[in-house]
């Protein structure tokens, strides 16, 4: 199941637990060479759902969610399971996103950006965005239980948050055109499904705090990350949304401020970062947060390491509640100088309402002068940790046919009612390595061309310079004019 993420800036788990949940911001780049990742499901022929989620923030940022997913038969069989020899695994740990990656990406869509959700995909608005993610994922789902046949699903998402003091010029009311310059026309021709969600959850459990206009026709309740969301649906292909004003302009007004509300604190978040001092040793560390207050549940741990920071596996240390905490599960991979990176994956217990913190030493490489990007005293970027876990859910929640469900809902699917899954993305760390004096060449380039030139340049101008010797003059303007006279009168000169 190949499956690419890119995300642009930081944005921290606490502040929207939706977000930094399903969207890492580094390049992940999963490939299976062979069958696997099989879903059951009966599909119909060549189906595209296209979905956008409005969510408004506490802070009063508004995020927004695109998610497309396109489906085709396929005539391919299967045979056997996954062998995992064919398993790759890559990360890039930062890529600046633009337009090249865009451009691309909107082209992978049925209607492209000329029809449907997707012409509110601007570039000059999405990328002047707090945060910015898209990632493409495409599996094999299987269409009878014998898997004797299969389509293949593309999946789609784009995630944006806009700020309200720079694309909402401090104002905290949001519109489909103050975020995208643009609104809703038409569905997607070659859709089945064209529907925008907002959420209008409020965190206090004040209904009258957020207004939506135009008024939504249909609502959709479901739990989402252990909490009970509420959504306001509009579905593109009613003709009364479109028809009574020719577009869909969605408009957010906050009745109430919003500065005094708190979301839910999730109840597994994570941070990440490298201390010590000096350019010879240093120390990566990673902060597991649990904050459920009395469930504990087990995370685990991805970590990919570059081979230039030597790793002290001897110095692996996890503590608890200040206490020594054993992983269940510990696989380890060494590095191979310029072949392969450190490869750590761990099961780590969670206490419940606790602070876990995982830490290893390590060394810093030298590298070859050839080997040093063009700004190496900018440092080098090294890749987040990756946290799968079954989080508890305060919430139970009922199986729900995927299907039928929105797109947005099998982003954090349900194990048995009472888990959902989740996996998170810490920050890429930024590690500055021995650097050594790149101005040294250039300045002993240009003392050795002077001293070549002032050297070389004397005792070639001694070689090749031809003397000669001259008798001084005698006389001067005086005794000329005595010779000129003399001569006149015939005496001989002087």
């Amino acid at each position: 199941m190949p499956a690419v993420h890119g995300g642009e800036r930081r944005w921290e788990a606490e502040a929207a637990p939706g977000m930094a949940a399903a969207r890492p911001l580094a390049l992940l780049v999963l490939l299976v060479l062979g069958p696997g990742g099989w879903g059951f499901a009966d599909p119909p022929r060549d189906s595209l759902r296209e979905e956008l989620v409005i969510t408004p923030l506490p802070s009063g940022d508004v995020a927004a969610t695109f998610q497309f997913r396109t489906r085709w038969d396929s005539e391919l069989q299967r045979e056997g399971d996954t062998d995992h020899y064919f398993l790759r695994y890559a990360v890039l740990p930062r890529e600046v996103v633009c337009t090249e990656n865009l451009t691309p990406w909107k082209k992978l869509l049925p209607c492209s950006s000329k029809a449907g959700l997707s012409v509110l995909l601007k570039a000059d608005r999405l990328f002047h965005t707090s945060y910015h993610s898209q990632a493409v994922h495409i599996r094999p789902v299987c269409r009878n239980a014998h898997c004797t046949s299969i389509s293949w699903e593309l999946r789609q998402t784009l995630s944006v948050v806009f700020d309200a003091f720079i694309t909402g010029q401090g104002k905290k009311d949001w519109s489909l055109f103050r975020m995208f310059s643009r609104t809703l026309t038409e569905p997607c021709p070659l859709a089945s499904e064209s529907r925008v969600y907002v959420d209008i959850t409020s965190y206090n459990q004040d209904n009258e705090t957020l207004e939506v206009n135009p008024l939504p026709t249909t609502t959709y309740q479901d739990v989402i990350l252990g909490t009970r969301k509420t959504y306001a649906v509009y579905d593109l292909h009613d003709t009364a949304i479109i028809n009574n004003s020719r577009n869909l302009n969605l408009q957010l007004k906050w009745k109430k401020p919003p500065e005094n509300e708190a979301p839910p604190v999730p109840f597994l978040h994570a941070q990440r970062y490298v201390s010590g001092y000096g350019l010879q040793k240093g120390e990566l560390s990673t902060l597991l947060y649990n904050t459920h207050p009395y469930r504990a549940f087990p995370v685990l741990l991805l970590d990919t390491v570059p081979w230039y920071l030597r790793l002290y596996v001897h110095t692996l240390t996890i503590t608890s509640k200040g206490k020594e905490n054993k992983p269940s599960y510990i696989h380890y991979q060494p590095a191979q100088d310029r072949l392969q990176p450190h490869l750590l994956e761990m099961l780590i217990q969670l206490p419940a309402n606790s602070v876990t913190k995982v830490s290893i030493q390590f060394e810093r490489a030298l590298l070859k002068w050839t080997e040093y990007t063009p700004d190496p005293n900018h440092g080098f970027y090294v890749s987040p940790s990756v946290l799968s876990a079954l989080v508890p859910s305060m919430v139970a929640a009922k199986p729900v046919d995927w299907e039928e469900s929105p797109l947005f809902n099998s982003l954090f699917p349900v194990s048995d009612g009472s888990n959902y899954f989740v996996r998170l993305y810490t920050e890429p760390l930024l590690v500055n390595l021995p650097t050594p004096d790149f101005s040294m060449p250039y300045n002993v380039i240009c003392l050795t061309c002077t001293v070549v030139a002032v050297c070389y340049g004397s005792f070639y101008n001694l070689l090749t310079r031809t003397f000669r010797i001259e008798e001084p003059s005698t006389g001067g303007l005086a005794k000329r004019l005595a010779n000129l006279i003399r001569r006149a009168r015939g005496v001989p000169p002087l």
